[in-house]
């Protein structure tokens, strides 16, 4: 996957995961706000992953 498509998905994940952990929060369900919590965690590594990609790819540019 593109660096582009990494960040991309990272942050729909981490957007989606912040949804359901307010979703968990509103109703009072533990489950969900985990689950959130942990989607939100996963987009956050891939927009690491995406700018880490971006990083090689620049310092191979500049070679």
């Amino acid at each position: 996957m593109s660096s582009t498509g990494d960040k991309v998905k990272g942050m729909a994940n981490e957007a989606v995961g912040n949804v359901k952990q307010g979703i968990g929060k509103a109703t009072d369900n533990d489950k969900m706000q985990v689950e959130g919590k942990i989607q939100e965690k996963k987009g956050e590594a891939q927009q690491a992953v995406g700018k880490a990609k971006d990083a090689v790819k620049n310092t191979v540019d500049k070679a």
